[in-house]
């Protein structure tokens, strides 16, 4: 029994698509960090994101979607995202088996890949404060546009449940 292949952009852009979710992309330069896809922000506007991949000590995964500015400290997030325990990053063996990207391309759209809803994600209230939101397409070469609402209404139709919190300093 072979594994699945990750879904690539295409698949996502049709799956948007299918739920009829407008979205634009822009591609750019491999940025791997906040820092480096800052000189985006004049072409792209709207909320830009940062993920963060973690696990609790029983193996229970979350995906954190911020504001890319925003801080998360991870000493303390724990207790706001219902982990058994404080979190560390998850390993890149397991950001690609249950979201099907690279370190550098984490993104809110990986749970497109998550069919077995191994990682729970959270998207921070502040957030949501942007009517556009702006992620990789599950490649960190380009950007994805999409309304914040309809974004929350993609991580729904991917079988998760989206939990918006304030999980930011």
């Amino acid at each position: 029994m072979t594994e699945a292949q990750p879904k690539t952009d295409r698949d996502l852009f049709q799956f948007l698509d299918d739920l009829g979710i407008a979205h634009s992309t822009k591609e750019h330069a491999p940025v791997f960090t906040v820092a480096e896809s800052v000189a985006l922000r004049d072409e792209i506007p709207g909320g830009h994101t940062k993920n963060l991949f973690v696990k609790d000590k029983k193996d229970n995964y979350f995906l954190i979607t911020v504001e890319e500015h925003a801080t998360v400290d991870l000493k303390t997030v724990h207790s706001v995202i219902g982990a058994a325990s404080r979190v560390s990053f998850g390993k890149p063996e397991k950001l690609m088996e249950y979201l099907g990207v690279i370190p550098g391309a984490v993104t809110a759209f990986g749970v497109i890949n998550d069919t077995a809803g191994k990682v729970k994600i959270i998207v921070d209230s502040d957030l949501m404060a942007f009517d556009t939101i702006n992620g990789h397409p599950l490649r960190n070469d380009a950007t994805t546009s999409i309304g914040s609402k309809d974004l929350l209404r993609f991580i729904e139709a991917t079988g998760h449940e989206p939990l918006v919190l304030k999980v930011t300093a």
